[in-house]
């Protein structure tokens, strides 16, 4: 077995479960603006905010808009799916997600237990591409920031993943070798061949078993067998 020294990982859908204390803040955000006289069903709100979501975020990624951008336009365009023109609800919506969602703690199954294995024998690190503001209030809520040497942002770097800049931004700080290294995440594109790319083994975590045809070092679809694997 390889011996790492040093464990980046993803947070959101990795670690910090993204989905659900996404829905319970817009569940929030849709009582407490009556979003029901618009979308008439919480469903129809969520599929259409994540359908805008993730066309935006896709841009955001690839430095076709800037954040501020990303932040109210994905609910400017789910209300206007719905006949609603209505910037400032949009941006009250924006506000409020990014200040309510952060502060949610749920987590995927055994990432305590499994942190708190690895930190004794590794630094851990988390490279994100999510808003600095909101991650470092993530990781402090759901109790995680113990756990971590240091927190690479794409803001700070500069870059997002899957481009190289920001693996070498994180291995440079953490005076990492890449062969010493090791990238967990969830996101097949941004997190895993990015770390290939840059010569970083590689943990893909398939939490659904998604079937795929791909090769990586390795594959998990609970964080519970990283302690198997190191």
């Amino acid at each position: 077995m390889k011996k790492y020294k040093h464990i980046y990982f993803d947070l959101d859908r990795t670690l910090w479960d993204f989905e659900n204390n996404s829905k319970e803040t817009f569940l929030e955000i849709y009582n407490h603006y009556h979003l029901e006289t618009i979308f008439n069903s919480f469903d129809n709100f969520y599929i259409t905010y994540s359908k805008y979501n993730d066309r935006l975020w896709k841009d955001y990624r690839e430095g076709r808009i800037e954040k501020s951008i990303l932040r109210t336009k994905r609910f400017t365009l789910a209300l206007e799916e719905f006949g609603v023109t209505n910037d400032e609800l949009a941006e009250k919506i924006g506000d409020d997600y990014i200040s309510i969602s952060p502060t949610k703690k749920q987590l995927f199954p055994h990432v305590h237990e499994t942190l708190s294995y690895l930190k004794d024998k590794y630094k851990l690190y988390i490279i994100t591409n999510g808003f600095s503001e909101v991650q470092f209030v993530k990781l402090k809520n759901s109790d995680l920031d113990k756990y971590f040497t240091q927190i690479f942002t794409s803001e700070e770097a500069g870059a997002q993943k899957p481009n190289p800049i920001i693996f070498e931004h994180a291995l440079k700080l953490s005076k990492a070798e890449k062969t010493e290294s090791l990238m967990v995440g969830d996101d097949f594109e941004t997190d895993i061949l990015g770390a290939k790319n840059v010569g970083i083994d590689q943990v893909f975590f398939n939490p659904e078993n998604v079937k795929h045809s791909e090769n990586f070092t390795h594959e998990i679809s609970s964080l519970k067998e990283l302690q198997e694997i190191l």
